[in-house]
């Protein structure tokens, strides 16, 4: 089976060794530092104690708790506080410009594009809205027959209020299409007013650019993933422990989706959520064994880094996947500043050869006689 990357070295069963009951996230402790502690309806409990609730969670299992869970209205969409009041605005006003949301994924765009559309258009949501995403074709064809068809079509609005055309992922499109858009958002301006969500704006055309209002998405932050994650579980009486929400919160990496989707999948897989069933569920590395291999080296055990280095590719993880946690685990490491930025630098060095195709675990290798060095280096300063 290959790995995301295209790694063909099989995946196997991960048997690193134990933790030994410490929390791989001194550095995230949510539940310590940040008044985070179990609610008193789900205490932690073992596995064995723990199926018991399977039954309790059997109906949660119909739809997707990402479709479950999607906020309806603008107000209820979480983060980025500034572009959602943006869109407050402009529902309240009634009069929709056409818009671009940029942004990472799993950040709300889509969710605050629909909410807004809803809000705007009520009942006549269905007729007066033409959603197409990444799934649909669209290219020239689509732009000239199925969305100039939908704006053509006559529906009955109420005053000052527009047909929608929703574009997800559109830097996705070629660029004859978004060309030929160009000259349908100018045409049907009147009638007709199109969002358009991407990853990065960039990659929409000058002339569209132009004519729309650009709202900007961020990365939610761990207290925003963590507020919706509790309502979550105190809706489907997750049994779980604060580690195993911390561990979601990890790998999710600011991706509301993404954390929706493990937590679901977590339960459904175990009916418990701690630390070693998420990342059983997620299949990254764990960041205690990465935080362990940065401390031999910055010990001076460069053969003990090495080995833990080995066994971690030889588990099947990909080289990005070992280094992106690894990026995740110095960014939140307890050392002196100017070493953490010399170690930063250099893994996205590392990460950038990487990604160029040159020797993966050879590079990898070579990072870690890299901290050696930057770590010599600041004990000969």
């Amino acid at each position: 089976m290959l790995t995301p990357q295209g790694d063909p070295r099989p995946k196997k069963i991960r048997t690193l060794p134990s933790a030994g009951g410490e929390s791989c996230f001194p550095l995230f402790s949510l539940h310590r530092g940040h008044g985070f502690s179990p609610s008193p309806a789900h205490p932690p409990r073992d596995m064995a104690a723990s199926s018991s609730s399977a039954p309790a969670l059997a109906d949660a299992y119909d739809i997707p708790w990402v479709e479950k869970y999607r906020p309806t209205r603008v107000a209820d969409v979480v983060g980025n506080s500034d572009a959602v009041a943006r869109l407050q605005v402009i529902a309240r006003d009634g009069n929709m410009p056409n818009l671009i949301l940029s942004g990472p994924p799993g950040t709300g765009k889509t969710t605050s594009i629909l909410a807004l559309a809803h809000e705007l258009l009520g009942p006549s949501y269905r007729e007066a809205v033409l959603e197409l995403n990444a799934s649909d074709d669209r290219g020239l064809d689509v732009v000239r027959n199925k969305i100039k068809m939908f704006a053509q079509k006559k529906v009955t609005l109420q005053p000052g209020r527009h047909k929608i055309v929703i574009l997800d992922e559109a830097d996705s499109m070629t660029s004859g299409a978004q060309q030929a858009l160009r000259r349908t958002m100018e045409i049907y301006s009147n009638t007709t007013r199109f969002a358009l969500a991407c990853n990065t704006s960039s990659k929409i055309i000058e002339p569209i650019q132009s004519r729309c209002a650009i709202v900007r998405f961020s990365r939610l932050s761990d207290q925003e993933i963590l507020g919706r994650l509790m309502i979550v579980v105190a809706a489907e009486k997750v049994p779980y422990v604060p580690e195993g929400l911390e561990a979601i919160i990890f790998t999710a990496d600011g991706d509301m989706r993404q954390a929706l989707n493990n937590l679901q999948a977590t339960v459904s897989g175990f009916r418990f959520v701690n630390q070693e069933n998420v990342f059983k569920v997620c299949d990254q590395p764990h960041p205690l064994h990465v935080k362990n291999m940065v401390k031999n080296v910055l010990d001076g055990k460069f053969d003990e880094a090495c080995s833990a280095l080995k066994q971690l590719y030889d588990l099947g993880y990909s080289p990005t996947d070992i280094i992106t946690t690894l990026f995740r685990v110095i960014k939140n490491y307890d050392m002196a500043e100017y070493l953490k930025l010399e170690l930063l630098k250099e893994t996205g060095f590392a990460h950038m050869r990487i990604c160029d195709g040159v020797g993966s675990f050879l590079q990898l290798s070579g990072l870690l006689a890299k901290f050696a060095l930057v770590r010599e280096t600041a004990k000969a300063s």
